[in-house]
């Protein structure tokens, strides 16, 4: 398998906000062989980077680093020869987005207008402008038309954001454990998780790299991530109530003077070891700009309803959803679903029963990987899809959309 990575320069780049910067590199990952008609877009979530799948340069001692510095590829069990998105067959890449600190400008880089990190004074960024920079970075490489773009969570928004954006671009698209929007809920967690990093005494309003950088905001809002990620039956098979034991790691935060006389669970090793890990490779920063990024996406934004801004798209969707995810819930996607088969879209979708919450398109490659695999190969056109004049729901919970189109 041929594989490639690097960063590309797009020179002066306008964000959605109004504000430019004089030159917007991108960091990239790709696999396999282009042949003009074959290139399948792989959207990161929000704190992922390029690295999507193993790669091995001909050129790259073992040891070395995938770009961006995030040691293990986030969905090598999706991405490969032979995977579902396969390798041998497709073409395909992954964009850092820009904001984010895996190589691809954002509040971290230097500014090279003054020669300082740019901090809080990079441009607030919108999954819009992510949209826009994966299309420039893909005219660099050489690719046009898009065989397919994938991603899940925030990375299902920036699949939905290239059908609305560019609805001529791509044939087809399987935005995965997403909505057309967060929900009250989650926005209401995004933002305590922002207020625990404005709160750490190091954030010193964004200009912390010359000292120490507000780890503890950072580490309090990966935890909230965390739960977010979790449904309650994982949870519950994952930790119960079981005591950990403090040697297990520790509390990382100070304690309260009744700690020592109860346990320390094992849920609360798992949130501080996750976030441990966490505040080790990524930016406070870019924390802040991709979760508000995420918040602030609408899909209906500009038009009357969702329905309105896929009516250009004239190619076929997949939605996947999964039934113990209440960060984007099944229901949230067979609205989806509905918003394109108003705009007259062939769509599916496929709702995967798992307790493990958000983090099932992740950690379920078995559920996962066949129906992606099928799309990619034949899309909806000639399989039994949902009818449109029906609600899904009126026999069973989704029912004709789990058993109609991909069976195992």
């Amino acid at each position: 398998m041929n594989a490639d990575a690097g960063v590309l320069s797009l020179g002066e780049f306008e964000f959605e906000c109004g504000e430019s910067i004089p030159q917007l590199e991108v960091a990239y990952e790709a696999y396999g062989e282009f042949d003009g008609d074959n290139a399948i877009l792989v959207c990161h979530a929000l704190t992922g980077s390029a690295h999507v799948g193993h790669r091995r340069l001909d050129s790259e001692p073992a040891d070395a680093q995938p770009t961006g510095g995030q040691a293990h590829a986030w969905w090598s069990n999706i991405v490969g020869p032979g995977k579902a998105i396969d390798t041998k067959e497709y073409y395909v890449v992954c964009v850092n987005i820009p904001g984010s600190c895996y190589g691809t400008t954002g509040p971290a880089s230097t500014n090279p207008e003054t020669g300082e990190p740019y901090g809080p004074e990079f441009p607030p960024v919108t999954v819009g402008d992510w949209t826009r920079a994966q299309r420039q970075a893909l005219d660099a490489l050489g690719v046009g038309r898009l065989h397919a773009v994938v991603g899940g969570s925030v990375g299902g928004m920036n699949v939905l954001d290239w059908a609305k954006q560019y609805p001529d671009d791509v044939r087809r698209i399987i935005p995965i454990a997403t909505a057309g929007r967060v929900d009250p809920q989650c926005l209401a967690l995004d933002a305590i998780a922002r207020r625990a990093i404005r709160a750490d005494p190091n954030w010193n309003g964004g200009y912390y790299y010359d000292d120490e950088p507000p780890s503890d905001g950072l580490a309090l809002a990966r935890q909230i991530g965390h739960v977010m990620y979790l449904s309650k039956a994982s949870m519950s098979q994952k930790f119960g109530r079981r005591a950990a034991g403090r040697d297990a790691g520790g509390e990382p935060f100070p304690t309260d003077a009744a700690a020592a006389f109860f346990p320390y669970r094992d849920v609360e090793s798992y949130l501080d070891y996750q976030a441990d890990k966490f505040v080790d490779r990524f930016d406070a920063n870019s924390y802040l700009y991709l979760t508000r990024a995420m918040d602030n996406y609408d899909l209906a934004s500009g038009y009357e309803d969702d329905a309105d801004a896929l009516a250009a798209y004239t190619g076929e969707a997949l939605v996947m959803s999964f039934t113990g995810d209440w960060h984007f819930t099944t229901e949230q996607a067979e609205a989806l679903a509905g918003s394109f088969r108003e705009a007259d879209v062939d769509v599916a979708h496929h709702v995967v029963e798992s307790d493990h919450g958000h983090d099932a398109f992740l950690v379920e490659p078995d559920s996962v990987g066949p129906p992606v695999a099928d799309f990619l190969d034949s899309g909806v056109e000639g399989k039994a899809v949902t009818d449109t004049d029906d609600d899904p729901r009126e026999e069973s919970e989704f029912a004709p959309v789990h058993t109609s189109l991909f069976s195992d």
